[in-house]
């Protein structure tokens, strides 16, 4: 699962797929940061819902890229020239949940865990998936209760269960740690 912690936003869900980082070259090319794995992947959801750091959105479709050795480069419509390509650094890409696909077995978009109720294996109550991060050896979920908890996603050692239908996730993980 490579992503940074997604981030749930108003109904629709959707998923933080990349982010603009300034202008590459002089013909309003962008160097874009993806998280989708390959990093090319990121130019088959479409169309992006772009948000600016101040917060504007609009929706963009026709979004092309290619691969470098420095990274992702991408071509918008309507962006033509450096100052308008630099004018779009910090922007996010994002898609709404719908657009990628099921996931594996055994696999998960951090977006869908988010919000699921969280329990011990005796049935304790821990809180709740306030979000998920990369520790670069292994993902860890993070639980939102009477306390902060810190739990490593592996399965099946410490993550038993993750049941959509009941919004639970279940994990062998002493409640007093």
């Amino acid at each position: 699962m490579k992503a940074p912690s997604a981030q749930e936003t108003a109904s629709p869900k959707r998923v933080l797929l990349g982010r603009i980082h300034g202008a590459f070259g002089v013909r309003g090319e962008l160097k874009l940061e993806s998280f989708t794995d390959p990093a090319r992947g990121i130019f088959r959801y479409q169309p992006w819902i772009l948000r600016t750091p101040q917060g504007a959105e609009r929706e963009l479709e026709g979004a092309r890229g290619r691969e470098t050795a420095k990274g992702i480069v991408a071509t918008l419509p309507g962006v033509e020239d450096r100052d308008a390509a630099d004018a779009m650094r910090g922007t996010e890409v994002w898609v709404p949940r719908s657009a990628l696909p099921p996931p594996g077995a055994d696999e998960y978009y951090w977006v869908d865990l988010e919000g699921l109720r969280v329990a011990t294996v005796e049935g304790v109550a821990l809180g709740a998936v306030s979000h998920l991060f990369s520790t670069g050896a292994n993902d860890v979920l993070v639980v939102q209760g009477e306390r902060e908890r810190m739990i490593p996603f592996l399965q099946p050692d410490y993550i038993r269960s993750v049941d959509f239908d009941a919004g639970l996730v279940v994990v062998d993980w002493d409640p007093d740690f």
